[in-house]
């Protein structure tokens, strides 16, 4: 990493074309490294997992399978980057009840890190419906009465009424993601 902090452009490949993840990404980075000029370029990257996760584990593997397919574009020279970026919301049902959350994978050319972010209890209702088939954000905008707000505010938005949004909670999970990837001499095994 610390060969990415003395760059003074750093072109990050964000594995999604939403413009929350997309912001978000850009956000989160330019926060790390502020005297940096950043690059953000949203990608249609497959997840591999059904469109609504729904455990803990599709979600992290479908962050997983976004940041790998932008990875083999690099090594392929379709695009080039020095960081790649996949963020995956699902839910599942905890002891707790249900919720949703995100997985956060990024990583350079040599580093990958994994993280999550909170948990948004979800009224069993909603559950029910993600349960049945539908997606979190199709169900939100019929509830809420709401147009694509998986690409603006999301559930978060709307449950918190506006006190947190998918953005923020995309931005502070990726910020925390990137900790071993600016501390590599603490993470090695």
């Amino acid at each position: 990493m610390q060969e990415i902090a003395n760059l003074k452009k750093i072109r990050v490949l964000i594995g999604s074309t939403n413009p929350v993840k997309i912001n978000a990404a850009k956000v989160a980075i330019c926060q790390i490294f502020p005297e940096t000029h950043i690059e953000c370029i949203g990608i249609h990257a497959p997840s591999m997992v059904p469109d609504q996760p729904m455990t803990e584990v599709e979600t992290r593997q479908g962050a997983i399978n976004r940041v790998t397919y932008c990875q083999s574009l690099v090594n392929s020279n379709v695009h080039s980057a020095e960081l790649f970026v996949a963020m995956e919301g699902g839910v599942d049902n905890f002891e707790h009840g249900p919720a949703t959350f995100a997985y956060i994978v990024v990583a350079t050319a040599n580093q990958v890190s994994v993280g999550r972010s909170a948990l948004l209890p979800l009224p069993s209702c909603i559950y029910r419906s993600l349960a049945a088939g539908e997606e979190l954000g199709d169900v939100m905008d019929r509830l809420f009465n709401t147009k694509n707000i998986k690409q603006q505010g999301g559930a978060i938005g709307l449950l918190t009424k506006g006190h947190a949004t998918r953005e923020s909670i995309y931005t502070q999970a990726l910020i925390l993601a990137m900790a071993p990837l600016l501390n590599p001499e603490l993470y090695q095994d």
